[in-house]
Parts: C-alpha cells; structure tokens; sequence
C-alpha cells in the first residue's frame, strides 16, 4: 500500500520553509490504518517487547493498537502535569525551546524490554529523551517504531545504535 499517497504535505507549517507530513488522511482512511498498524504488529513483534510507549500525543494513535495486537502492555510517555503518580521526568531541547517527558515510576518491571512508538522520527530529540527516561525507570529499549521518517535530518543518530529502528515512510 503506498501510505505516502494517504499522507498530506502542509507547505509552511507550523512556520515557513516547514513541509508539515500530516497523518490526519491517513488516520481517515480504514485500510490505510489498518495497514499500518498491521505493519508495525509485524515489525514490532520481531523485537520481543514487554512493553508498547506511545509518546504523547500521536504516539499513543499507534502504540495502542500494537500493544494490543501483540498482548502487551501499554504504557504513556507523557507531558509534564499529565501523569498522577510519582514520576520520573526528563527536559529536552525542541527547535524552538524545551520540553519535558514523564513517565510513572513504577510504569516497567526491572529488565523489561520497550518498544518506543511515535508518528514521525525527525531529529530524534523527543524519541531519545524518552529512551533516557524508560532507562532511568529500569527497563531497556527493544526498538523504536515510528509510521514517518525525516532521513535529512538524521534522527536516527540521535538514538541508541543497539536498538533496531523502523519506519513505513520516509521523506
């Protein structure tokens, strides 16, 4: 299934010389979400995780369906604030100024493995702070699984060079 076609290019957002990849279509389309989830299932179950992260907010759109797809917990790798227990958290640089991640302490058993899931893979910047955040709750990192990958901006480098990395699309 060519999965680009579903995507939107936004030119000039959120800011100019932005090609905003808008998955909103895709998300409309019933085969089209079907067919992804499917295939990261498949991805995803190739790295044996204990545990599904969604990252807050898209990250959960797909994280979920993969951690029930494959009878898995689910846990949510939120913003600051969001989260009602005692938390581990983590600030993190954005393009355009800071960020912070949290996760409930007791989210992982010791050793656990975790696949991480977002939407988009561009610098890494978000998906590397939640793999330091995951590690300061003692589990490790399986995997990380995103629907759409950046290539020029190099994500990738910013991740663990031990955890397999997929994504279904890439610009």
């Amino acid at each position: 299934m060519d999965l680009k076609a579903l995507i939107k290019n936004i030119p000039d957002f959120p800011q100019s010389g932005i090609i905003f990849r808008d998955i909103t279509t895709l998300l409309q389309n019933p085969a089209g979400l079907q067919y992804t989830v499917e295939q990261m299932s498949e991805q995803a179950a190739e790295l044996t995780p204990d545990y599904i992260v969604g990252i807050e907010s898209r990250g959960f759109i797909f994280a979920m369906p993969i951690a029930h797809q494959l009878k898995k917990g689910f846990v949510p790798v939120r913003k600051s604030g969001k989260l009602p227990r005692a938390v581990h958290g983590i600030e993190y640089a954005l393009e355009y100024g800071t960020d912070r991640l949290e996760v409930h302490q007791d989210a992982f058993e010791p050793g656990s493995r975790v696949l991480i899931v977002d939407d988009l893979l561009a610098t890494g910047g978000t998906a590397a702070a939640a793999t330091r955040l995951i590690e300061t709750a003692g589990a490790t990192i399986a995997g990380f699984s995103f629907v759409i990958e950046l290539k020029d901006l190099s994500g990738r480098d910013n991740l663990p060079t031990d955890a397999p990395v997929t994504s279904l699309v890439q610009y």
